[in-house]
C-alpha cells in the first residue's frame, strides 16, 4: 500500500500525539506552527536532517558544529534547529529507550518533516573485530528483545505493519543512498585516537548489524547470544525503533555508532571511560555525512 506524503504525516501527527499525550503532554491540536525563525524565506523550502541521540554527551558535538541555532519545544521534547554546512538540520535528546526515541522521532517527523532521520551515539561491541571508539555503521537493525518467552526461553518474533498488513524478519535494511554517503565520508573523517596499554590506535570505521533493545547489556553470555542468535556487531537502546518508525511512515534512515564498550563484564566501568570518545567520533561522522548531504543534489520524488 502506498501512502502520500500529506496522508503520512497526518498519521505521524496523531501517532506522535498519542504517544506525546500518555506522558502528560498537552499538545494543542491547532494549525501547523510556523517554522523556525532560521529558516525562514528561501529557506523555508530547503529540505532538513532530522538527527537523534538519546544522551546529552551523544548530541554535543553535533550541537557545536550548529550555525543559526535556536531552540523549540513540541510537546515534550527540546528541539534544537540550526544548520550544518548550510544543510537545515533538526537535532534532539530523545531519551534512553526504545519508547523514547519513537516518540522523538514521531515528534520529529510531523513537525519537520526532515528528508532523512540520523542517529548518532555510543553502543556495545558485539563482534570480536570492533574495540572502544571504532565506529559501526549499520547497514540493517533488528529489535533484539521482541518476541515470546516460552517454555524453551526467549524467541525471536516478527514485527507485523498494522498499517500496510506486511510482515517483515524484524530487519530494518538502512537507506541505500545514506549508506553508500556514509562510507563515502567515512575515510576522510578526523577521529579521536584511543589509548591504549600499547599506544594510540586509530578507529576503525565498519558496516554491519546494530541490534537493539531496552536492556544495558554487561553479559559475556547475553553479547554471545545477540551475535549467534543476530549476527549482530553492536548492540544499544534506540536505533531500531527510530527505523521503524521511519520505515512506518517513509523516512530513510541511518544508525551510526561508536563503540564505547565490549557489552561484558566491564561494560559499565568501559562505558563511563569511553563515552566522551566514542560520542565525538559518532558525531563526527554524521557531520561529515552532513556536509556531503548539503552538496549532493536532491533526490528526484517518486510519482
Amino acid at each position: 500500500m502506498s501512502v502520500k506524503p500529506a496522508a503520512r504525516f497526518a498519521l505521524i501527527s496523531v501517532f506522535a500525539l498519542f504517544l506525546a499525550t500518555g506522558l502528560g503532554c498537552q499538545p494543542a491540536v491547532a494549525d501547523r506552527p510556523a517554522a523556525p525563525a532560521a529558516w525562514a524565506g528561501a529557506d523555508a523550502s530547503q529540505p532538513v536532517t532530522g538527527i537523534l541521540g538519546a544522551m546529552t554527551d551523544e548530541i554535543r558535538v553535533i550541537e557545536a558544529a550548529m550555525t543559526d541555532k535556536a531552540t523549540e519545544k513540541v510537546c515534550c521534547v527540546t528541539f534544537i534547529t540550526g544548520k550544518i554546512g548550510g544543510r537545515r538540520v533538526a537535532l534532539a535528546k530523545s531519551g534512553i529507550g526504545k519508547v523514547n526515541a519513537a516518540i522523538t522521532a514521531s515528534l520529529l517527523a510531523s513537525r519537520y518533516e526532515p528528508r532523512e532521520i540520523l542517529v548518532s551515539g555510543i553502543a556495545g561491541g558485539l563482534s570480536p573485530d570492533v574495540r572502544p571508539g571504532d565506529i559501526v555503521i549499520a547497514a540493517r537493525t533488528v529489535q533484539h528483545d521482541f518476541g515470546a518467552v516460552t517454555e524453551k526461553g526467549f524467541e525471536p518474533k516478527t514485527i507485523d505493519n498494522l498499517i500496510t498488513g506486511e510482515r517483515s524478519l524484524g530487519y530494518y535494511a538502512a537507506d541505500a543512498r545514506l549508506l553508500a554517503l556514509a562510507q563515502a565520508v567515512a575515510p576522510n573523517v578526523h577521529l579521536t585516537r584511543i589509548a591504549t596499554s600499547e599506544g594510540e590506535r586509530a578507529p576503525a570505521i565498519r558496516t554491519g548489524t546494530v541490534a537493539t533493545g531496552d536492556v544495558f547489556v554487561a553479559s559475556a553470555a547475553k553479547k554471545e547470544e545477540l551475535r549467534r542468535v543476530f549476527e549482530a556487531d553492536a548492540v544499544e537502546m534506540e536505533g531500531a525503533a527510530v527505523a521503524h518508525v521511519c520505515h512506518r511512515f517513509g523516512i530513510p534512515c541511518l544508525v551510526i555508532r561508536s563503540v564505547s564498550d565490549s557489552a561484558d563484564a566491564g561494560a559499565k566501568v568501559d562505558m563511563k571511560k569511553f563515552i566522551q570518545t566514542a560520542s565525538t567520533n559518532s558525531g563526527a561522522l554524521v557531520i561529515e555525512l552532513v556536509k556531503r548531504l548539503a552538496a549532493e543534489p536532491a533526490p528526484v520524488a517518486a510519482h
